[in-house]
């Protein structure tokens, strides 16, 4: 029997668009910070990042916040689950071993992405490496997306090809990020 938080797989496909940059984004993860930070305060043990495309300052992405909450373990942020219902955050069980995921206000129109990730895990520190390096590093940021342009002009109603065809190339900037990481905290 499915979870009463899954999301229904009926209008879960929402178009996969770009948009260029909108200068108004890292404002609107301010604001949806603020809230989620006062809302799961006692469970937020690694802070409340901007993550994804959006947080990649002239990347043109879905537009759609991402949003990284580092939480102490997926067990003991459980109870987050049905406080986020009240903010019309909805639960999709997806990489559960890594997060637990939501998205607002639905599946058929997002907003936003919100993943309760256990802070220092290594999902937790790839997902902040990998947006560091292409914030910094403006040549991988261009052939990132030049690769989503061209996955969201062939899979513009697969949202699960497009992101699987991103994989190969988030892997590769991720290592690069991890050894760029390194380098300069020596």
């Amino acid at each position: 029997m499915a979870n009463e938080h899954d999301l229904d797989e009926q209008g879960s496909q929402e178009a996969v668009r770009l948009r260029v940059y909108d200068p108004d984004w890292p404002a609107r993860f301010q604001l949806e910070a603020a809230i989620l930070t006062e809302f799961l305060g006692p469970w937020i043990t690694g802070g409340v990042h901007h993550v994804g495309s959006t947080a990649v300052p002239a990347l043109a992405a879905k537009p759609v916040i991402d949003i990284m909450v580092g939480v102490l373990d997926l067990g003991s942020s459980r109870p987050c689950i049905d406080l986020l219902a009240e903010l019309n955050y909805r639960y999709a069980p997806y990489r559960e071993d890594e997060m637990h995921w939501f998205c607002k206000p639905g599946p058929a129109r997002r907003t936003h992405h919100l993943h309760l990730v256990p802070t220092g895990s290594k999902r937790f520190t790839d997902v902040l490496a990998f947006r560091d390096y292409l914030r910094a590093h403006r040549h991988a940021a261009r052939q990132y997306e030049q690769l989503k342009r061209q996955l969201a002009a062939r899979y513009v109603h697969d949202r699960q090809a497009y992101t699987d065809g991103k994989s190969a190339m988030v892997a590769t900037v991720t290592a690069d990020a991890r050894r760029w990481l390194a380098a300069n905290q020596s």
